[in-house]
């Protein structure tokens, strides 16, 4: 498959890569492993030593260096080879691994796999998850689809769903023919959905305390190429605004592993003058991410599943107005694929 390498990729949480530690993961179909040097600067290096092709997280590190479990070659933070202990200790010009930049921002450990210089403008905006910030955060989380990244994006793009999946959790009935409105902005695309007068769907229940029976609902869910989402939803009194505090961002990020599995992201930003007690906020947590995990993953896997090898468009699926988004979205990515590609190709000679 092909991915769009030229963007920034969340690989994993700031905190799962631990000083005298290596962590791996495979990421767009590499294998990579994560260190940090003896400054605690972070370092991601191919897991794969040219020598013998085993996996670098199998070896040692050694100050700044990570040394093979095989036959002790050792690399620097740069993927250069710069020891080689056996005969006249030469190194062969090929004895390299590639280096990849990595940025910690929000909370994260973001990644940069393309050929292109690492842009940092184009690291996704998720100021909403610093302890500067002012929001209260909560639930995050992990989990492991076994699906495609894009099946996962029309997921969270196309929020239609949560009438019927997450009915009485995110959703409510009264959701269905809810007002939907699409837009694009410098690049991102944004579903945004006006559901007034419904009843209150479970996890907005402890943000909202009105009592007082129907509310105004809305869901904003902008789309970051290629795989990152902020989620603006909430609750209301009929007519009135969102300073009730009904509301919350949610943090969405898909980094695919390979082409039929997906890593994701999620958390959780409450306005400060959120009021939960402690068993509320983990009830709050615990709803979201049953949502998520034994709701939503199960449908995509299965999804998935049926979907097998299979192109998506050669199943020719059937489509509806509430795909809009999804639709745009994949075509959008296609778009940003072939431009990286038709970039770099090198120029015909005349």
């Amino acid at each position: 498959m092909t991915y769009l390498k030229n963007a920034w990729y969340v690989a994993c949480l700031t905190h799962q890569v631990r000083a005298g530690e290596m962590f791996h993961r495979t990421l767009l179909d590499e294998a990579v492993v994560f260190y940090r040097k003896q400054d605690g600067s972070p370092v991601a290096l191919q897991d794969r030593c040219p020598h013998r092709f085993v996996p670098l997280h199998l070896g040692t590190i050694r100050g700044d260096q990570i040394e093979c479990g095989y036959h002790g070659l050792r690399f620097d933070c740069s993927g250069a080879c710069v020891k080689n202990p056996h005969g006249d200790g030469k190194i062969p010009a090929a004895a390299k691994v590639r280096a990849y930049p990595v940025e910690e921002r929000h909370g994260m450990l973001w990644i940069w796999m393309g050929d292109a210089p690492a842009d940092l403008a184009l690291l996704p905006d998720y100021s909403v998850l610093d302890p500067s910030s002012g929001y209260l955060v909560s639930t995050g989380g992990y989990i492991h689809i076994k699906a495609n990244y894009e099946l996962m994006a029309e997921n969270l793009l196309d929020l239609s769903h949560i009438t019927y999946l997450h009915d009485g959790l995110l959703g409510s009935p009264e959701q269905v023919g809810a007002d939907q409105v699409l837009t694009e902005d410098e690049g991102h695309i944004v579903c945004r959905r006006w559901m007034p007068g419904i009843s209150v769907p479970g996890v907005f229940d402890m943000l909202y305390r009105r009592d007082q029976g129907l509310v105004d609902m809305w869901t904003e869910m902008r789309w970051m190429p290629p795989s990152c989402f902020l989620l603006d939803s909430g609750v209301h009194a009929v007519g009135a605004t969102r300073e009730d505090h009904g509301w919350y961002y949610g943090v969405h990020i898909l980094t695919p592993e390979t082409r039929y599995t997906t890593h994701y992201h999620f958390a959780a930003a409450l306005p400060a003058g959120t009021r939960l007690t402690d068993a509320e906020a983990a009830k709050f947590a615990e709803m979201r991410r049953f949502a998520f995990e034994e709701q939503d993953k199960p449908i995509l896997d299965a999804q998935q599943a049926a979907l097998g090898e299979t192109d998506f468009w050669a199943m020719k699926p059937v489509l509806l107005t509430i795909d809009a988004g999804p639709v745009r979205m994949r075509r959008a990515i296609e778009r940003l694929i072939a431009a990286e590609r038709q970039t770099a190709q090198p120029a015909s000679v005349d």
